[in-house]
């Protein structure tokens, strides 16, 4: 193997092929991490900007508080929920990852930020599928099934109307995020990054459920492309 390039991990799941690759990025020289899944790019740890603003945007909104509990849906390489852990305003986190192979990369410390996410004591990982845990009347925690949350944050899927599976498309309307409803406490955020630009049709769905809602661009430039990437963090409130 290539000291420029190592598979870090294997491994075959229900979802496909799921792989962790460490490689040398040759413009720059830096460490690059990456997740796949059969032949999609899960996450790499080149582009981080909007995973780290989806922490911070629905942290910031007014009315939030303190003493806040948080769920994060997709640990992937863990820059959402470090993010949210440097908030000090963060009690508890469970991060919530439908593939219990990643959180086994945390756990025995594979990735940058393992130390990070895993070793916080604010932290739980659970294996589960955050779209089932959404619905109405589940829990996204299954040790107390009526507790509710200051922010729930979403990284899965590349877009609301590009999911990695077909079921998930049925959360991204106003039935399907309506059961979130039950599981925020008054003034609560959801939040949700998308690989796309804003997406004004999901914005008017949000608004059907949440008492406002809105996108926000986050904008960076792509070195592999040579241009600015567009993405968004869409944000509602109870």
């Amino acid at each position: 193997m290539s000291r420029f390039f190592k598979e870090l991990d294997y491994r075959p799941t229900p979802l496909g092929a799921l792989t962790l690759r460490w490689r040398i990025d040759p413009a720059s020289g830096g460490e690059i991490y990456e997740i796949k899944l059969g032949d999609d790019f899960l996450m790499s740890s080149m582009f981080t900007e909007s995973e780290k603003a989806l922490a911070t945007i629905a942290l910031d909104q007014p009315g939030i508080g303190s003493d806040l509990d948080v769920v994060v849906g997709g640990l992937g390489l863990g820059f959402t929920a470090a993010t949210t852990l440097k908030d000090p305003r963060v009690r508890s986190l469970l991060v919530i990852d439908a593939l219990p192979e990643v959180i086994g990369w945390h756990v025995e410390g594979l990735l940058p930020l393992s130390g990070a996410v895993a070793g916080d004591p604010r932290t739980r990982l659970i294996a589960g599928n955050f779209f089932d845990m959404a619905k109405k009347g589940e829990s996204f925690d299954p040790e107390h099934p009526a507790r509710r949350f200051d922010a729930i944050l979403l990284d899965v899927d590349h877009s609301p109307s590009k999911a990695l599976h077909p079921s998930n498309l049925e959360f991204y309307t106003a039935d399907g995020l309506s059961g979130l409803l039950e599981q925020l406490k008054p003034g609560g955020v959801f939040a949700l990054w998308s690989n796309e630009p804003p997406e004004e049709g999901f914005t008017r769905v949000l608004g059907q459920v949440f008492a406002q809602a809105r996108a926000e661009e986050v904008r960076f430039h792509n070195p592999i492309q040579g241009n600015e990437t567009v993405q968004a963090v869409y944000i509602a409130q109870v």
